[in-house]
């Protein structure tokens, strides 16, 4: 087993040696500055070379050349250490990854990424998932991907945080109109006004539709998008209110197991899963310039979100002939209501740059599940249900009060400290409305409150005006939300997203990361290298039965760390980065899992019970590739033309339910490997202006027509080659995997009008 990388001494000396080389061969070049957003609240930032971390940008430009699908294609396509976990088969429901930690819209997916939009934390409040369908992506003017613990971010920024911030009239002025469409009978139509109004204000609106058939069998998604921005900037004062909507229906309909995957990569398991999501959010930002020297800013938002599900599954209880009904339908109504006012004040003197600042945040939900059983017809849809019975009906609440400090200190000219800390208070409560209102046989009712005050230090050193070295240690935790406060016990699972019983507490998640690197540039070139260290205590996992159902549960420690090397180079008509990342992520604590469908199961004395696996310390934390390498290239010979490329290596992985590394497939009774195989993947782009403001593009995704899967688990198989099902006593275990998307091709048209 490869020995764990620690940030030793030898090891920053090695950075410091890489450093001191760099500067004898670099040569002096004009310093271009770019400024970072390092807290919560927009419009305050300060220089790149400043920020002890590995952090990353991408503009609106970034996204229109790499012609991404969404937000979340984009990041997983263009970002260095970013993987995609397609679990549901959707292009707007995939998990993405990030130094081992993920973020995604799926409940039972431990959450260890935040994202900001214009200031505000869009994780949803009752299980601290990211839907990405909600985020505009013609509306995103920058983004900045914040590696670490960072506590400046609050909850759930274990990993790092994704920081959005919208157009404005005044910044993005002229009128664009754009029609997309191909390959999965996708229909894309976007449309964007920006404009000043009069001397003092700006105005921005954007919308888009989306409609898809999906290239798997009964996979159409739907989505909608509305933004609108206005504000104004008197003298000191500038201000702007953003509206964001969308009304989205998405088809997900998950992993497929083995045997029907060979048959055929297109069908489906069982049917539906929809997923219908509507939001609407009103936030507020502020920054007044008192002085030369101090700034304050606020952000205050409301936000409201109704969900629901319709899950068509196999019925786990199917025994003809005392149980005749094969499927089952799962339905839930989640509605969340969130508001929240966050402050703060920011001084900038000779040595020292001090934020202080203030938040509360308060969520209100509402869950309701309800169950039916009924049949599974030819095409494996759940059909004729019987009247639906509510399983369980909570409302819970999250209250979070927060405040923070920053201190920027330059200690000499080229050598500056950054000191954080964030004290924050959550208190979680959820109320058994089923038993209370509907006799229901649950206990539900949950009383929690988390309090940590969570620091940061680190060190930025030029040591040219071209190369920077940096250092930082930092510290984050996530509260348990209700859905994982509400499904902690292992002996009542439960059926993600649907079902809730009686609980034990769970203790919150506590990160600590240490971070060290180097970045320089010259003569066209930057390029940079880092270490990474981090270690969780108490992480929250979500222990599947290998039947769509679970519990939550705290695990002592888990460890991710890995190594981050990078560069890039504009030189002409030619630009091109290159990327790679290494990833070692373990559990660092002995454990049972429940796991029924490794062949290894029960036989560990560790963990006698027939069910479980037993985890040691060094084995694998599941659907994450050790390695990842990206390459893209983007050719401008003229401004009429260009074309691109991007291509994307990762490395093979741990499937879900394989955690111990020891499953093993006999070919009859366990069908499948316990890993994924890697997999390579190039993507083609190219515009072309047709006339002024005339612009046609096109983008061919998996040239090569890869078959290929990026997310895998262990489970139980119901169904033959041909979608038959079979006598429960001949079901198998095997794997079922999240097969990739094939060879796809879009092209489109968009007009501009500059005003």
């Amino acid at each position: 087993m490869p020995a764990p990388l620690r940030l030793t001494a030898p090891a920053l000396a090695a950075l410091a040696c890489l450093a001191s080389a760099a500067q004898a061969q670099v040569q002096p070049v004009v310093e271009r500055i770019e400024i970072i957003g390092i807290s919560p609240l927009p419009g305050s930032g300060v220089a790149r070379d400043r920020v002890p971390a590995n952090v990353q940008t991408a503009d609106d430009e970034d996204l229109r050349r790499v012609q991404s699908r969404n937000l979340a294609d984009f990041l997983s396509t263009a970002l260095p250490g970013v993987s995609a976990n397609e679990i549901q088969g959707n292009p707007y429901q995939v998990d993405l990854n990030f130094r081992g930690f993920t973020a995604s819209p799926l409940l039972g997916t431990p959450q260890g990424l935040s994202v900001y939009q214009d200031g505000v934390r869009v994780n949803e409040a009752f299980g601290d998932v990211v839907a990405w369908d909600l985020i505009p992506q013609g509306a995103i003017a920058s983004m900045t991907l914040l590696p670490g613990a960072n506590p400046l971010f609050g909850l759930n920024t274990l990993g790092g945080a994704l920081v959005l911030e919208t157009k404005r009239g005044d910044t993005h002025p002229g009128t664009e109109a754009s029609l997309e469409g191909g390959s999965f009978g996708r229909i894309e139509t976007e449309l964007s006004h920006g404009r000043r109004l009069g001397e003092t204000g700006h105005l921005f609106l954007a919308a888009n539709a989306m409609n898809e058939d999906g290239w798997r069998d009964h996979s159409p998604s739907k989505v909608r998008q509305v933004f609108a921005k206005g504000g104004a900037k008197f003298g000191a004062l500038d201000w702007d209110l953003a509206l964001t909507h969308a009304d989205n229906s998405l088809i997900g309909n998950g992993l497929l197991p083995e045997t029907l995957l060979e048959a055929d990569r297109e069908q489906i398991y069982t049917r539906p899963d929809r997923t219908d999501n509507r939001m609407t959010m009103l936030a507020f930002n502020g920054r007044w310039d008192v002085s030369a020297t101090q700034r304050l800013a606020a952000t205050a938002y409301l936000r409201r979100l109704d969900a629901h599900t319709l899950n068509g599954d196999l019925n786990d209880d199917y025994d003809p002939p005392e149980v005749e009904e094969t499927g089952v339908e799962n339905r839930t109504a989640t509605h969340q209501r969130g508001e929240g006012l966050a402050l703060q004040s920011t001084w900038a003197g000779e040595t020292h740059r001090v934020s202080l600042g203030a938040a509360y945040d308060r969520s209100r939900s509402r869950f309701r599940q309800t169950e039916a059983e009924g049949m599974l017809d030819a095409t494996r849809a759940v059909v004729d249900a019987e009247e639906a019975e509510v399983d369980a009906w909570i409302s819970g609440r999250t209250r979070t009060t927060s405040v923070w400090a920053l201190d920027q200190i330059a200690l000499t000219p080229t050598l500056q400290a950054t000191l954080s800390a964030r004290w924050q208070q959550t208190h979680v409560t959820t109320v058994d409305r089923g038993r209370i209102e509907l006799g229901l046989d649950t206990e539900l009712d949950a009383d929690a409150r988390y309090r940590k005050l969570n620091p940061a230090a680190g060190l930025t050193w030029q040591a040219s005006p071209a190369l920077t070295v940096y250092g930082q240690l930092s510290q984050g935790t996530r509260a348990p939300s209700p859905i994982e406060l509400g499904c902690s016990d292992p002996d009542n699972a439960c059926v993600l997203p649907n079902a809730l019983q009686s609980d034990p507490p769970l203790k919150q998640v506590v990160s600590r990361t240490a971070e060290a690197g180097v970045r320089g540039r010259a003569d066209g070139w930057r390029w940079n290298a880092s270490l990474f260290h981090t270690e969780n205590r108490d992480d929250l996992l979500f222990i599947s039965n290998g039947r769509a159902a679970g519990y939550f549960k705290n695990f002592g420690k888990t460890r991710r760390q890995g190594v981050e090397l990078g560069a890039s180079r504009s030189a002409g008509p030619l630009s091109w980065n290159v990327a790679y990342n290494w990833l070692r992520a373990t559990f660092e604590s002995p454990a049972c899992l429940v796991a029924e469908a490794n062949s290894s199961a029960g036989s560990d004395p560790a963990c006698p019970a027939d069910d479980e696996i037993a985890v040691h310390p060094g084995d694998r934390l599941p659907g994450l590739p050790a390695h990842q390498f990206k390459v893209s290239a983007q050719w401008a010979p003229s401004e009429a033309w260009s074309v691109g490329a991007a291509w994307r290596v990762l490395s093979s992985q741990t499937v879900r339910g394989n955690e111990n590394g020891r499953h093993r497939a006999d070919g009859e009774d366990t069908i499948g490997s316990g890993r994924l195989g890697g997999y390579a993947l190039l993507d083609l782009t190219a515009r072309w202006e047709l006339a002024s403001g005339v612009e046609l593009f096109g983008r061919i995704a998996n040239v090569f027509d890869r078959k290929f899967a990026s997310a895998g688990a262990l489970g139980e198989n119901a169904f033959d080659a041909r979608g038959q099902l079979r006598a429960p006593a001949d079901w198998t275990d095997e794997r079922f995997v999240g097969p990739g998307a094939p060879r796809a091709v879009w092209v489109g048209l968009r007009m501009s009008f500059e005003r």
